[in-house]
């Protein structure tokens, strides 16, 4: 199993360009299902998590091509991926690989919506709460879906085609708000979906999906009407940036020191933690599609911030925010809102000597000058980068173990780094 090696202690100087958004890459290929025609996906980032979820479409029988290198393309440039699912050949998606990531159970909504039937596994992915599926399957039956749920599967049926309906979430929920919508965009007549997700990756499923023929009003806010039509066509759509990955870089250049350029990146998309890092005492300017951070030789101020829905403070940028509280010069208290048990990175960042209590869903930071590199190990995806930041500060040496997690979100992690003067290899298993 690999290892990443890195050296604490070099400031951060350069340019990250930042890659295409995960969170918006999964939803957008599975997207694909809901046309017979090519759907042309650029910007895609290169992760483990968009190659098992290449898999799992081929299950179906979508036929996936990533297309070749084009003149002038930079080694920074995402994927440019074609989908074509002219002929879905199985509605079945077995737990061997909806267990390996929770986003490819959404594949239910455009495989009822257009097959009228979905057998889908219950899912598995991060350890970092039960995130039910609950409100996902409230959705398809208020478009008219049978749901059962047996051995571990759900088996949707609407024989005669979903039918337009009013859904009302009970809560902000990402998955939900995705699957309603690729469940509507074929339902017959109109839909309407309330208390539905701002986060900019459901705006840019929307903007997609309008390209395919769908007809969706409302875009961005937190009621959608979606007027179901026949069927919907292939369409070229380029993947917005990932506003996580921005927030990460901008808070590992903030804990090192130094100065660093964020490009490709809209800043728009993470005004609340580019806000909290600018109450920290880092420089933050930006345009319209960079962000530079600057810190050079000023302290951490103490920060205290609670996780919210979008625009507020996004809860996978918790724990990275969390680390860069590690060296703050007093106390900051960071509340999570979104999900139970998103604090296992906490016993790892005490390894690093980080002073760390919780209070149920509040952890306080008390904030120590010296962090000392040691050997931890990865819990979940955010959590995993977050040792990452306080390995870039801490003294000496730390060994990051289990860093599987970080290649499923971040793509090139250590080349970018690398090109900033970070100290950081990968050690092959």
């Amino acid at each position: 199993m690999d290892r990443i090696r890195i050296v604490g202690g070099a400031k951060l100087n350069g340019t990250i360009p930042i890659s295409g958004a995960k969170n918006a890459a999964l939803p957008l290929m599975i997207a694909s299902l809901l046309t017979p025609e090519t759907l042309v996906l650029e910007n895609v980032p290169r992760l483990s998590d968009v190659r098992m979820l290449k898999r799992i479409l081929g299950n179906h029988g979508v036929d996936v091509m990533v297309a070749g290198k084009r003149v002038g393309e930079r080694d920074d440039d995402g994927e440019t991926v074609k989908l074509n699912a002219g002929a879905i050949v199985d509605t079945t998606a077995p737990y061997e690989l909806v267990s390996q990531m929770r986003a490819s159970f959404w594949v239910i909504a455009p495989l009822l919506a257009r097959m009228g039937e979905a057998k889908v596994s219950l899912p598995g992915g991060c350890a970092i709460g039960t995130r039910p599926v609950d409100f996902l399957l409230m959705a398809l039956e208020k478009l008219g879906a049978e749901i059962e749920i047996d051995r571990g599967y759900v088996l949707a049926k609407a024989k005669n085609g979903l039918k337009g309906g009013e859904i009302d979430f009970p809560k902000v929920t990402v998955g939900g708000t995705h699957t309603a919508l690729m469940a509507a965009v074929l339902a017959q007549g109109t839909s309407v979906i309330r208390n539905a997700a701002r986060e900019p990756e459901v705006g840019d499923l929307a903007r997609c999906l309008v390209k395919m023929g769908a007809k969706i009003s409302g875009i961005d806010s937190s009621t959608l009407e979606v007027v179901g039509v026949g069927s919907l066509h292939g369409a070229q759509h380029r993947v917005l940036p990932d506003r996580i990955e921005a927030g990460t870089y901008a808070f590992a250049a903030a804990m090192a020191g130094g100065d660093v350029t964020l490009t490709d990146v809209q800043p728009i998309l993470l005004q609340s933690a580019l806000d909290r890092l600018a109450e920290s005492g880092a420089t933050v300017t930006s345009d319209v599609n960079s962000i530079r951070i600057q810190r050079n030789g000023n302290g951490i101020a103490p920060v205290s911030l609670e996780t919210e829905a979008f625009p507020g403070f996004p809860t996978d940028l918790q724990a990275q925010f969390m680390a860069l509280m590690t060296k703050a010069n007093g106390t900051a208290r960071i509340t999570e809102t979104i999900f139970e048990n998103r604090f296992m990175h906490v016993q790892e960042l005490a390894r690093f000597g980080a002073k760390i209590r919780l209070d149920g869903d509040t952890a306080i930071v008390e904030g120590t000058p010296v962090l000392k590199g040691a050997p931890v190990m990865a819990t979940d995806l955010r959590a995993s980068v977050s040792l990452v930041i306080a390995a870039l500060a801490a003294e000496g040496e730390t060994m990051i173990n289990r860093v599987y997690h970080l290649d499923r979100g971040f793509e090139q992690l250590e080349a970018k780094l690398q090109r900033c003067g970070a100290e950081v290899e990968r050690i092959r298993a």
